[in-house]
């Protein structure tokens, strides 16, 4: 009986855990999370914003050695790189023409690196800029509040997988100077790691709120059972 009676406070607890996991998950994502060593990948950068205020600038730190070579153009942002005293990209950022990203949105970038030539673990530091001027800096170690992502370079990635040179054809023109033009030598690469990215986050997002509304009706019901026991 007593168990019943907390039904409610229960349920709803549960529900709010559920959504705050979700909420806090949401990390700024560099994938895939392990590749070969001297291959052609493609990355994706994903952004979710987290604030009730748009992200409006990105800006990814490039790993030692890792080359970017190629980027895929996104329309209403505008795209710009720095490099190092060798001439190699050691960073890019993608800025909002338009609205960025609004709260609750996320949105994904695609690029085209040359990986390490041995495995090792690289680390992708990202900054993330909003409308009202704070900055997020997804540069902390694993477990802090605002970690960076890990790609691991390591041999064992190609057991599982299509060839490491899968992206060689679409960087070539990559090792020139950079333009939004030979970014889009890129996009057909990019197009898959994309759109599985979004499968299995939508897929985590709906189960989420699913399992949020199903205890938060059961929540109600338990009140109003509650509720309606005690006025007999």
């Amino acid at each position: 009986m007593k168990l019943f009676k907390r039904l409610p406070f229960i349920a709803t607890a549960a529900a709010g855990f559920l959504l705050f996991s979700g909420i806090a998950s949401a990390h700024v994502t560099v994938k895939p999370a392990v590749s070969q060593p001297d291959a052609w990948e493609t990355y994706t950068i994903k952004i979710p914003s987290e604030k009730e205020i748009p992200t409006t600038k990105v800006t990814l730190k490039v790993p030692e050695g890792v080359e970017l070579m190629n980027y895929q153009p996104v329309p209403d942002w505008k795209v710009a790189t720095e490099k190092d005293g060798s001439g190699k990209i050691s960073s890019i950022t993608w800025e909002a023409t338009g609205a960025g990203i609004q709260a609750g949105e996320f949105q994904q970038f695609n690029f085209v690196a040359h990986n390490p030539g041995k495995e090792t673990e690289v680390a992708w530091d990202a900054f993330q800029y909003y409308k009202d001027g704070s900055i997020v800096e997804w540069s902390g170690d694993e477990g802090s509040e605002s970690p960076h992502s890990i790609t691991k370079i390591t041999t064992a990635a190609g057991q599982a997988s299509e060839p490491a040179d899968h992206g060689h054809n679409a960087a070539a023109g990559g090792q020139q100077e950079q333009t939004q033009g030979n970014a889009g030598s890129a996009e057909n690469a990019a197009t898959a790691p994309a759109a599985s990215d979004n499968s299995s986050s939508s897929g985590v997002q709906t189960a989420t709120l699913v399992v949020s509304i199903a205890a938060l009706v059961l929540s109600i019901i338990a009140l109003v059972a509650a509720l309606a026991k005690k006025k007999r």
